[in-house]
């Protein structure tokens, strides 16, 4: 292993040394969501006992403080995914929230009957569904772009795909069941040599992996929730070229982004970023985010990256080597962070379960991907996925876990 502080790294995270059925935790579950550090536990009691105000909205100390925290992590996020401008950065839900926001803000304003949208037979399902609904309500056509065999990117059929209607091409920077890392320079090099289409990047899986550069990408969109980067739920982010946004109007209109309402005429909104941030904003959530991500730097994303990378090459080379009967997903390809498996024809559910009882904490199911799971023909797979925190001893544990499920379904 390269140099890497994983002792401290894990002394951060007081959930690590919890036990689960008498086992130490080996939490293998941060494709869907993360654990969190000391910095953003302290950062939420410490707000709540001796900052909480309502921000944006009164001329008292503690107002203008949350007011200051939000403007703070903005720039901080701005910097963090490479953007000079910090009114580009729109604070959401989710990426859930954030994808339904342009399908409705952006997509039903500027993409018309006998128009396309892209997106790939991976997505998960938050990048399917608002597209279908667009796609019925406003009569546009969806194109897929169909996977190989072993789940990664036909990429051969993209330009078939691509006219001059295409639209937007959504599509996910790191797939959330396989791990595969999608190749986003060469996808947008293609897109953008055949059309004049939009590209949004779901970067659920990708912010905490990968250091993300939106300016180098040449994406329109890029969105990720905050809960699986080290911080609280209910908060995340979404990206926009500010020229883009500008040319958008709030999807979920309320308090806080006006400059006038009459009862007679169209209301006037106040400027990009807060036109799109209606309502009483999750401060301690964002506080949050800005300390998860201070977090990440001072570990160093490139650093995280490359150590991950080499944990994730022993899970994997461990595995084969083992007599286990396993199917292995898309483990061969360019990927980051997660293992998609099947233990011989056994339901991933009771893998799961009996992973539990050894103090292993996997994903099961469809993973809300039911297209890629019908492209492999099964009900739904078992996912491991590791994060910064993950040590050689949380894969060993894994894999001797497995190997007692096996010797159990033989006796």
């Amino acid at each position: 292993m390269i140099l890497y502080p994983i002792k401290k790294i894990r002394l951060d995270f007081p959930i690590l040394s919890t036990l689960m059925n008498s086992y130490p935790l080996a939490y293998l579950d941060n494709a869907a969501t993360t654990q969190k550090p000391n910095i953003v536990i302290d950062s939420q009691s410490y707000y709540y006992k001796n900052e909480c105000s309502a921000a944006h909205r009164s001329v008292h100390s503690l107002s203008s403080i949350s007011t200051n925290h939000i403007e703070t992590v903005r720039t901080y996020i701005a910097k963090f995914i490479n953007t000079s401008i910090p009114e580009e950065i729109i604070f959401v839900k989710g990426v859930t929230d954030a994808i339904n926001f342009i399908a409705n803000s952006w997509g039903r304003n500027f993409i018309n009957y006998g128009d396309n949208i892209l997106i790939s037979a991976m997505e998960h399902h938050a990048n399917i569904l608002p597209w279908q609904n667009l796609a019925k309500e406003k009569k546009i056509e969806l194109n897929y772009i169909p996977l190989l065999p072993d789940g990664s990117l036909n990429l051969s059929k993209l330009s078939e795909l691509i006219n001059r209607r295409t639209k937007l091409l959504s599509i996910s920077h790191i797939s959330n069941v396989l791990g595969i890392i999608n190749p986003l320079t060469e996808i947008i090099d293609i897109v953008r040599t055949k059309s004049n289409a939009r590209i949004l990047i779901d970067g659920a899986q990708g912010i905490a992996h990968q250091k993300v550069d939106v300016q180098k990408l040449d994406c329109d969109f890029y969105v990720f929730s905050g809960h699986k980067i080290y911080a609280t739920y209910g908060v995340g982010i979404m990206y926009g070229k500010y020229e883009l946004l500008n040319t958008m109007d709030p999807w979920v209109v309320g308090g806080g982004i006006v400059k006038n309402v009459s009862l007679t005429q169209e209301p006037t909104f106040v400027d990009i970023p807060w036109k799109f941030e209606p309502g009483s904003p999750d401060v301690s959530g964002i506080v949050a985010l800005g300390n998860a991500v201070k977090y990440i730097n001072t570990i160093g994303i490139k650093n995280i990256y490359n150590y991950e990378n080499q944990l994730i090459s022993y899970a994997i080379n461990t595995l084969k080597q083992q007599n286990l009967h396993l199917t292995l997903y898309g483990s061969d390809c360019n990927k980051s962070s997660i293992i998609a498996f099947n233990l011989k024809s056994y339901d991933s559910y009771d893998v799961g379960m009996l992973l539990n009882q050894y103090g292993v904490a996997i994903r099961t199911g469809h993973h809300c991907a039911i297209p890629l799971m019908n492209h492999f023909q099964v009900p739904g797979m078992c996912r491991a996925s590791i994060a910064m925190y993950t040590n050689k001893d949380d894969i060993d544990q894994f894999i001797h876990g497995l190997n007692q499920i096996k010797h159990l379904f033989h006796a």
